[in-house]
C-alpha cells in the first residue's frame, strides 16, 4: 500500500481555474510550463481593466500608477533572488533572451579569437547556441563539460577545463531533461578563481530551488516567470551591477535614453538602460502577483514534498516492465525522463493523453544530451506544487495498459 505523501497545502488545487476546468487531467509537464493561480490571472486582468497605461512616460495619474506597478514587481524580484540591488533585475521576454543579452551585449565585445566559453553537455539550446554563434563569429572556441553515463556532468574535468583562455563559464543550475542538480556553489567558486564570470540558468530553479543570489555570487542569473506560475513572455536577467552598467545596450529604442540627437545618443542609467521600449507591463504586474503567491508559501515544505511526490514517481514509474529511466537517482530536481520498450515517446505521449496524462516528449530542447544518451528522445514527466500522488498511480497504470497493447 502506498504510504501517504501529505501536501503541505492539501487545497491549493482550488487556487487554479485550470486545474478545476479539467479535474480529471494530470498535467505533469510543469518544466515547460506551470499553471496559473487566480491570483496571477486577476493581477492581469486588473492591470488592463483598470491599470492600463505606458510607463516612465505620462504625467498623469494613471500613467503613474501603472509605473509603480511594475517598478513593484522589480522589487518582488529582487526580494525573491536576494539581489543586492533593484537596478540588477532587467525585466527580458524570458530566459532565452536574458542568455542571448549576456552573450551580444556582455561577453561579444569581450571575446577574442582563440578565446573560449565553457558549458556543459547537458544545456538546453537556450544556453548553447547563443554561446555558440557568438563563438562562430569570433573564432573562439566552445568548451563543454561531458555528461557521464550516470546523467551527471564528469567534475573531474572541470578544473582543467578552466583555463586562462576561458572568458565566462555558462550553466545550468537543473537539468530540464534529466532532473539532475549541478553542484552550482563549488563550480562560480571555482571558476571566480580564476577571474572567470559565470552565468546560471535558473530557469528549472527559480520555482522552488531558487537560491539567494548574494550567497551564490553568481555574475548572471536568469529565469522565466512561466515556469514559476506567472505569464509568459516575461523573464528576468540578473547581473551584478558592475557588468550591467559595462553592457551594450541589447535593443535601441525609447525609454533607454538620456539625452538623443541627430548625431548622438547618451543612455539612461539601469535598469532603462537594458529595457527599451514599451515592455510587458502586464507580465511583469503577473509576474509580481505569482511572487506575492510563492512567497506566502513555506518554501522547505513545498521543496520537502515535491522531492518526496518524485521519489515517488520515480520508483513506481521503475517499475513498469520495460521502462528505462534516464539519468542519475541522486541528487535530482522534481523532473526526469524516461523511455518504454517498443513504444516511441511521441506515441506514448499521444495515448497518454486519451488516458488524461499530460506529459512532454521529444528532445526537450537538448539534442546533444539526447545523442550522448544514444537515444532519438525521451518522455518526460515534470512536478508543481498542485500535483498529487494519485496523479502519479494515473500516469503507472496508463503506463501498464499501453505497453500491455504494444506487447
Amino acid at each position: 500500500m502506498r504510504q501517504p505523501i501529505p501536501s503541505p497545502y492539501p487545497a491549493i488545487r482550488e487556487d487554479f481555474p485550470f486545474l478545476k476546468a479539467y479535474p480529471k487531467l494530470a498535467y505533469l509537464d510543469n518544466a515547460a510550463t506551470t499553471q496559473k493561480p487566480q491570483v496571477v490571472l486577476d493581477a492581469l486582468a486588473s492591470y488592463y481593466q483598470a491599470g492600463n497605461a505606458n510607463i516612465h512616460r505620462g504625467i498623469y495619474s494613471l500613467a503613474a500608477k501603472a509605473t509603480q506597478a511594475y517598478e513593484t514587481a522589480r522589487d518582488k524580484v529582487q526580494t525573491w533572488l536576494g539581489a543586492a540591488h533593484r537596478e540588477e533585475i532587467i525585466f527580458t521576454k524570458g530566459t532565452t533572451e536574458a542568455i542571448n543579452m549576456v552573450a551580444f551585449s556582455y561577453l561579444g565585445s569581450r571575446l577574442q579569437a582563440g578565446e573560449e566559453v565553457l558549458i556543459s553537455e547537458m544545456e538546453h539550446h537556450a544556453n548553447l547556441i547563443p554561446w555558440q554563434q557568438l563563438c562562430i563569429q569570433k573564432k573562439a572556441k566552445l568548451q563543454v563539460i561531458p555528461m557521464r553515463e550516470d546523467g551527471t556532468l564528469d567534475w573531474a574535468l572541470f578544473p582543467s577545463l578552466l583555463t586562462e583562455k576561458t572568458r565566462l563559464l555558462a550553466l545550468a543550475h537543473i537539468s530540464n531533461t534529466l532532473g539532475t542538480i549541478h553542484p552550482i556553489e563549488q563550480a562560480i567558486q571555482q571558476a571566480h578563481a580564476k577571474g572567470i564570470p559565470v552565468l546560471i540558468d535558473g530557469a528549472q530553479s527559480a520555482a522552488h530551488a531558487v537560491p539567494n543570489l548574494q550567497d551564490l555570487n553568481a555574475d548572471f542569473y536568469t529565469f522565466s516567470g512561466h515556469k514559476l506560475y506567472g505569464p509568459t513572455g516575461i523573464g528576468v536577467l540578473y547581473g551584478k551591477k558592475e557588468h550591467l552598467e559595462a553592457m551594450q545596450p541589447y535593443l535601441y529604442g525609447g525609454d533607454m535614453i538620456r539625452k538623443v540627437s541627430l548625431q548622438e545618443t547618451t543612455f539612461a542609467p539601469l535598469p532603462n538602460k537594458l529595457e527599451a521600449g514599451t515592455p510587458h507591463i502586464a507580465g511583469a504586474v503577473g509576474l509580481g502577483a505569482a511572487l506575492d503567491y510563492l512567497q506566502a508559501l513555506d518554501k522547505s515544505a513545498v521543496q520537502t514534498y515535491l522531492a518526496a511526490l518524485t521519489q515517488y514517481a520515480r520508483e513506481q514509474v521503475g517499475q513498469v516492465e520495460g521502462l528505462t529511466i534516464y539519468g542519475p537517482t541522486q541528487d535530482t530536481a522534481n523532473v526526469f525522463s524516461f523511455g518504454l520498450e517498443g513504444v516511441h515517446p511521441h506515441d506514448l505521449a499521444t495515448m497518454l493523453d486519451s488516458y488524461e496524462v499530460a506529459i512532454r516528449a521529444g528532445q526537450h530542447c537538448t539534442q546533444p544530451l539526447l545523442e550522448k544518451l544514444g537515444v532519438p528522445a525521451t518522455a518526460r514527466v515534470s512536478f508543481g506544487l498542485y500535483n498529487r500522488p494519485e496523479e502519479v498511480d494515473q500516469l503507472v497504470q496508463a503506463l501498464r495498459e499501453i505497453k500491455a497493447f504494444f506487447a
